[in-house]
């Protein structure tokens, strides 16, 4: 069944001229399908750079908005229109409004986990792997930083500004304690300890490296290590262990699952590719204030 599902959907990417990105998080079957894996960053270059007319975007519902805004002329389609981001949904319009009035000198930079509504407010977005190097760019003394804390925490540590954060967070990274990594580190004597930078601030003081998933990926292919506690969304241990064959990737804890990434499987990219839908759109004056936003992050490197 699966052999048949992958060739169906090998002749409609090609009768379609589409392009399948899947982000780190994606379960396996997916990430094996896609034609590119990457973090946010990484898929946001993609996006722009392809020459493909079909966008298959395997991630949550803020990534196909941001392809979408980035290639209007594009048809982008989310295999699954329920796969969210409850970070993405603790900030809206208004209440950004509301920290900027709040903050009137701050420069906004907006975490890529947002709305298309929220980026349109923003003057320059970010992603986990840019984010330090975003805010150095601003020209502005105070960054207004949503809507993650953890992540604006660990930059504000990082650049010689003065940082306002909003309250958002993800659930699936705080459901990571000290105290299940700590466990981990004795099970597994020596391992590094990799934490993306959405952790709370306790996971990543115990860490070894904090890392965005490319830096993780990167660094998992350098290191002469023999064993890794990843403290992130643990769908990423299917790439680290495809590349690093031999080695142990080991996750903190069995509640690193975000079930929003989980929605995705193939007969639903299957599905999106037959009926062309569901189709991610943004409004045209929503896109136009966002885009500068976020070509402006893609222009920064990691």
């Amino acid at each position: 069944m699966a052999d048949t599902v992958t060739a169906r959907i090998a002749d409609l990417k090609a009768s379609r001229n589409a392009v399948i990105l899947a982000h780190n998080y994606q379960i396996a079957e997916v990430q094996d399908a896609a034609d590119f894996v990457g973090d946010s960053l990484e898929l946001s270059r993609k996006a722009a750079a392809t020459e493909a007319d079909v966008i298959v975007f395997c991630g949550v519902h803020f990534m196909a908005e941001t392809a979408a805004i980035i290639s209007p002329e594009k048809v982008v389609l989310l295999p699954d229109v329920h796969a969210g981001c409850p970070m993405a949904d603790m900030i809206d319009v208004p209440g950004l409004l509301e920290l900027k009035a709040s903050h009137p000198n701050a420069a906004v930079v907006t975490y890529v986990n947002s709305s298309a509504a929220v980026k349109a407010e923003t003057d320059i977005c970010c992603t986990s792997a840019n984010a330090i190097r975003v805010c150095e760019s601003v020209e502005a003394d105070e960054i207004l930083f949503v809507p993650d804390k953890w992540l604006g925490t660990w930059v504000a540590r990082h650049v010689d500004k003065t940082f306002h954060l909003a309250s958002g967070y993800c659930p699936t990274h705080a459901r990571i304690r000290p105290g299940e990594v700590l466990a981990a580190k004795e099970q597994h004597p020596g391992a590094v300890v990799m934490a993306h930078p959405e952790c709370t601030t306790e996971v990543v003081d115990i860490a070894d490296q904090v890392l965005s998933t490319s830096g993780m990926l990167r660094a998992a292919r350098e290191s002469s290590a023999g064993a890794f506690i990843v403290c992130t969304e643990e769908g990423i241990l299917h790439r680290m262990r495809l590349e690093n064959p031999g080695k142990v990737f080991v996750a903190p804890s069995s509640r690193c699952v975000c079930p929003n990434m989980k929605l995705i499987n193939l007969e639903k990219v299957l599905w999106a590719l037959e009926d062309m839908e569901p189709r991610v759109t943004v409004p045209r004056e929503t896109a136009g204030r966002a885009r500068g936003a976020i070509e402006r992050m893609v222009a920064i490197a990691a």
